[in-house]
């Protein structure tokens, strides 16, 4: 950890720094192959908890409130391999990082940013294609749209960390 000018760590970015840089799973995300299927089980355990969360307001059932409850515990552990891998990129606080960790942090954002655009862009098309013809009211669409990518913009640069995210050589630690 490194200390730039006069910052000083507190125990929080000390702590935080350990957790992120524990190597002790590092088998789950040694490889890229490894990486990119934690990457695609969060993405697609996000999606079935948006959908659950989704189905929690509009369904007359209590089922989509438990299948959202089964659902958090292995989220979080994929977003816990995730951040092992990056060792916590998106997470340190910034006078945590490094030079080099920040230069890298700027380029996932720029490029999360750019396909979170890409997504919004093809949401308007398709909301406004159904519109058009007649197909589905736009205002049906709204909450679930809106929700689906507001999770997908604070997601994708975890996502996208994940997926950029280098093998460790052998020495290092």
């Amino acid at each position: 950890m490194t200390t730039t000018g006069a910052t000083r760590h507190t125990r929080y970015d000390r702590r935080m720094f350990a957790v992120m840089n524990d190597r002790g799973a590092q088998a789950l995300y040694a490889t890229a192959a490894r990486r990119r299927t934690a990457v695609a089980a969060h993405v697609l355990l996000t999606a079935a908890g948006v959908a659950a969360g989704i189905g929690t307001r509009t369904s007359e059932g209590q089922w989509p409130a438990f299948a959202l409850l089964a659902l958090a515990l292995p989220w979080c552990l994929a977003t816990g391999v995730i951040n092992g891998a990056t060792r916590g990129l998106l997470e340190l606080r910034t006078h945590v990082l490094d030079e080099r960790q920040l230069a890298e942090r700027d380029r996932v954002r720029a490029r999360a940013h750019r396909l979170t655009t890409y997504l919004l862009a093809g949401a308007v098309v398709g909301v406004a294609a159904g519109d058009w013809t007649g197909q589905v009211r736009a205002g049906t669409l709204l909450v679930p749209v809106l929700a689906a990518l507001f999770v997908m913009h604070w997601l994708m640069p975890l996502w996208v960390a994940g997926l950029a995210a280098r093998d460790e050589l052998a020495g290092e630690a």
